[in-house]
């Protein structure tokens, strides 16, 4: 018999004790700006455990409009923006072209908290999105110098083949350039931290951006 998947989802939990620890959240106690928030939740997340905290869903929508999803890497945090990087050829690259808006949802478990950044985006100089590239591991730039993401693959062994060579020209070459590589910045015009709570009392306080500064506001759950 086959897995059903009603079942499996009505036996499963959310927050269990055993390895999650939701913590009290004083809204009122935040900072004026939701950076130094994020640095202190990122940073606690990472002590508690968290897997691949640095990890985050990023939302983008193409020329008409249609939304797209997908799971990518925080690559910093500052007051320039939320940055991560990408092929400027990707699908993702040439939804950001077309409409370079987006939104990103950090969701750490351990911790029962989420955090929620939207707001515009711009693409740093070819200099430092190599920069940002050559930072990174040999297997990034290999993956980078495999190049063609999103297009149509014709089989496994083809990819075989080209990582094959990405690998050989990464190592022997860590500073290989790929002019496609971009470091984009989302620079926030909301952010949102959500910290739940067993009876489901989550608090939720939104960080609106103003001239001139930041407003504070409460969500109801």
């Amino acid at each position: 018999m086959g897995t059903d998947l009603h079942e499996l989802l009505r036996s499963l939990r959310v927050w269990d004790p055993e390895v999650t620890e939701l913590r009290p959240f004083d809204p009122t106690a935040a900072p004026a700006e939701p950076l130094p928030l994020f640095t202190t939740w990122f940073a606690e997340a990472v002590a508690a455990g968290q897997r691949e905290p640095h990890t985050m869903s990023l939302a983008t929508s193409d020329a008409d409009g249609h939304p797209d999803v997908r799971i990518v890497m925080l690559h910093g945090a500052d007051a320039d923006g939320w940055a991560f990087a990408t092929h400027a050829t990707s699908r993702k690259g040439g939804q950001l072209a077309a409409r370079p808006y987006a939104a990103l949802a950090f969701y750490w478990p351990v911790l029962g908290r989420q955090v929620r950044v939207r707001g515009p985006v711009t693409a740093a100089p070819a200099q430092e999105s190599q920069g940002d590239l050559h930072a990174r591991s040999t297997g990034a730039l290999a993956a980078a110098l495999t190049g063609r993401q999103s297009e149509m693959l014709g089989s496994v062994e083809e990819l075989a083949r080209e990582s094959k060579a990405a690998w050989e020209r990464a190592q022997k070459e860590p500073d290989a350039p790929v002019p496609s590589w971009t470091l984009y910045r989302l620079r926030p015009d909301e952010v949102e931290f959500f910290q739940g709570d067993e009876r489901r009392r989550h608090v939720r306080l939104n960080y609106r951006r103003e001239e001139g500064g930041w407003a504070k506001e409460l969500l109801w759950p």
